[in-house]
């Protein structure tokens, strides 16, 4: 049985990654992508700000072209799973920089190392529900994360045109070929280095209920246009 294991994953690092790289460049020049708001993480950056993009892992799909977009490389935090490095081999080629942990496994050193990375090269993407859930609940390591590099928080928010549903713990979406993708950046949240609990638990709380709000929002306005096409 371990055999089988590591002969798979031989075949998973050394065939399938390389392959999936560039099928998802074909496919993502199918994709009618369109960034809103982009200038409110470009102008923070050009006056040496930091920027951390705070996203649902349902939606992080539409996020894989971020580090071309910005022309920097990206840090995210991957889980330190075998399937984990599947995913962070295609990302490191894409141009992110993958810090391996999650919430259950190495946090306190992959936030430490997300931290590191935000200082170093200004900007970060976050999944903020990943990798196990619950879905569209922040947890407190992107407010920490903020706090401890001086970044301000970008609730990021997707919407699909047209999607595929899988039955998976956050129903993940990838949108279909030739569908239009809107990712929008709000208002940057700024975090104070220094908060008691409750502050905390309060600003946690606010930028979680912003994101649920803007996505619902977001979903009717693409909906209601697809529909009226």
């Amino acid at each position: 049985m371990n055999l089988k294991k590591e002969i798979k994953f031989f075949f998973i690092k050394h065939f399938l990654t390389f392959s999936t790289y560039y099928i998802l460049n074909l496919y993502a020049k199918t994709i009618r992508l369109r960034f809103e708001n982009k200038d409110v993480i470009k102008n923070h950056l050009e006056n040496n700000g930091r920027v951390i993009m705070a996203l649902w892992h349902q939606r992080f799909f539409a996020g894989l072209d971020s580090p071309r977009r910005f022309k920097k490389t990206i840090g995210v935090m991957i889980s330190r799973s075998r399937d984990g490095n599947f995913v962070a081999n295609i990302a490191e080629r894409l141009g992110w920089i993958p810090v391996r942990g999650s919430s259950s496994r190495g946090g306190k050193e992959a936030l430490k190392k997300m931290t590191d990375s935000v200082i170093k090269n200004q900007i970060a993407g976050h999944i903020v529900d990943g990798p196990t859930g619950p879905p569209h609940v922040i947890k407190p390591g992107l407010i920490s994360m903020a706090q401890q590099s001086g970044a301000a928080i970008c609730p990021t928010y997707v919407f699909y045109e047209n999607a595929w549903t899988f039955n998976s713990w956050d129903r993940f979406m990838v949108p279909k070929p030739f569908s239009r993708v809107v990712v929008r950046f709000g208002p940057l949240e700024s975090i104070s280095e220094k908060m008691d609990s409750e502050e905390f638990e309060r600003i946690r709380r606010d930028i979680e209920q912003k994101m649920i709000e803007g996505h619902e929002k977001g979903d009717q306005e693409v909906s209601s246009s697809h529909t009226s096409k």
